[in-house]
């Protein structure tokens, strides 16, 4: 029947995709489902002014997995990276700090705020190093699951076992990430402000939190075990935009086989005596699949897509405290011309226009920046990331133009006093255009064109609950075998028949597709599994 499938997947997001690509390659009858009028969720490229493109929310490059870009062969479909020249350029009120280009020119850097410091860097790059190395090995397993049997036990040994045979200096570097603020780790290694400040950055990335909020010091982790060509901890720049990532993630899809609908928003997870029987459209259509993969948040899945008494209490409850809301307010402008920074002039292009372009200068800065977001609902001296693709990439704009993406913290999920979002937005907006003004004086009037996504027009548009581009938040309660929640951080739900492929499951967010490849690698165990049970019978 034409509405009947072996597996059906809501949400056409990067993990959705690569989820569909691995069903599908082993001869599954396969149809993706995405509520937009483009395919990519969260990573996509659009027009947002006449001749200006760019990556609409989702802006860099380097956690995709590379297995993933080998077996579904994206380069044959048009994947393209360039690494930055440098990774990161940090304008300060007197001074700058570049990072990247190279250990020995990172180290140079350092060397001018202390000599202390620029001695430490190398042992510290290494023990990041180690550490990052840890999250590589189990970023494409699947997690234990608590009570699972005896395959969950073997499983918990078999990624327990390289921990306990690390040296001790790493397992207590490892500790001390997990546990620690960013603040409390990086004074234990760096003594200037500056150059604790450009490694603490990554640590408030789509983390709602100060640098000194304990765990912090794991989102630092989380940003640079990633790599771009071949090259660890490295970032890049997507040719055509993060879209230019899912549309050749469709090709790759629509090559084995796979159904791609556009414009078809689920309503409705359909349950049938407790198990997955398919889905209903907003349009009031019903497809029928034995298997249901859901690449949205928790959150959205659980909350509204699934009729709660399908779920017992106790899942209920903890699904209802599951954590969302990243503090991201996010950006696009189009450019007449190149920031001119006070602290190292000119509009010519040059390398740090290329880089990672971050205003947080200083620990406190980004701490009085989560606490300002308590209070007042956002900081009023933002954290602000500048990345410029054009500079790489000249099909995204108009000669002599640019476009740049701003990566904005801290931003309140839900404003005090009962205030709207759509009330506040463009004035915050001003703020952000400003905070960057102050650095680059040229700025707001380069301003041709902007294009606002405040935490609720990331849910409304996303569907990211809270605004969490991370599908909930990455606290120690909320990753590996308890994202989303223990008991079910193996990709399975409750429901038997529906899975979980997202970004809300491990290793957790950002464009990595290990989500959707590790859901498609426990769909296809079971599927065998039920295989040999029914011909065994």
């Amino acid at each position: 029947m034409p509405n009947r499938y072996d597996a059906l997947i809501i949400g056409g997001g990067h993990n959705g995709l690569v989820c569909a690509f691995y069903l599908a390659r082993a001869g599954m009858k396969v149809r993706v489902l995405e509520r937009r009028h483009v395919i990519g969720g969260a990573a996509v490229t659009e027009e947002f002014h006449p001749g200006f493109r760019n990556s609409t929310a989702s802006y860099t490059v380097s956690l995709l997995q590379p297995k993933v870009i080998a077996e579904m062969a994206l380069h044959d479909h048009g994947y393209r990276v360039i690494e930055r020249q440098i990774s990161n350029f940090f304008p300060f009120e007197d001074d700058y700090l570049k990072l990247g280009g190279g250990p020995g020119r990172t180290q140079a850097e350092f060397a001018r705020f202390s000599n202390a410091d620029a001695l430490a860097y190398p042992d510290y790059d290494a023990a990041l190093g180690r550490i990052a190395q840890v999250l590589r090995d189990i970023a494409l397993k699947c997690p234990p699951n608590v009570g699972g049997g005896m395959r969950s036990l073997l499983a918990a040994a078999q990624q327990g076992w390289p921990l306990a045979n690390l040296d001790t200096t790493t397992q207590r570097d490892l500790l001390a990430v997990f546990t620690k603020s960013a603040r409390d780790f990086l004074d234990v290694w760096f003594e200037n402000d500056r150059v604790k400040s450009a490694f603490a950055f990554d640590a408030v990335v789509g983390n709602y939190a100060g640098v000194s909020t304990p765990g912090s010091a794991y989102v630092l982790l989380h940003h640079v075990f990633g790599e771009v060509n071949g090259k660890p901890g490295a970032w890049g720049h997507a040719i055509g935009g993060m879209g230019a990532i899912t549309q050749a993630m469709a090709r790759a899809c629509e090559k084995v086989g796979v159904e791609i609908s556009l414009e078809a928003p689920v309503a409705r997870v359909l349950v049938n005596n407790g198990k997955a029987a398919g889905v209903k459209l907003e349009g009031g259509e019903e497809l029928y699949a034995p298997i249901i993969a859901a690449n949205v948040g928790p959150a959205l899945l659980y909350r509204q897509l699934i009729d709660s008494s399908d779920l017992d209490e106790d899942f209920n409850r903890r699904i209802k405290g599951y954590k969302t809301g990243s503090g991201t307010f996010r950006m696009n402008v189009a450019l007449s011309e190149l920031p001119d920074f006070t602290v190292l002039p000119g509009k010519t292009q040059a390398e740090h226009h290329t880089a990672g372009i971050i205003i947080a200068p200083g620990m406190d800065y980004m701490d009085k920046a989560f606490i300002d977001a308590q209070q007042f609902g956002w900081s009023k001296q933002p954290i602000v990331e500048i990345t410029i693709p054009s500079t790489v990439d000249d099909s995204l704009a108009p000669p002599g133009c640019h476009v740049a993406s701003l990566f904005c913290q801290q931003f309140a999920p839900e404003l005090p006093d009962g205030r709207s979002w759509d009330d506040c937005r463009e004035e915050v907006a001003d703020l952000i255009i400003d905070t960057v003004t102050a650095h680059a004086p040229n700025f707001k009037a380069s301003v041709i064109a902007r294009q606002i996504h405040s935490p609720l027009d990331l849910e409304r548009k996303f569907g990211l609950i809270g605004g969490d581009i991370f599908h909930g938040t990455m606290g120690l309660d909320q990753i590996w075998a308890a994202r989303p929640v223990l008991g079910h951080g193996d990709y399975r739900s409750p429901i038997k028949g529906l899975y979980m492929c997202g970004s809300g499951t491990h290793p957790g967010g950002g464009v990595t597709g290990a989500p959707g490849r590790n859901a498609a690698t426990e769909i296809l165990r079971d599927r065998s599994v039920i295989w040999k049970l029914l011909h065994r019978a």
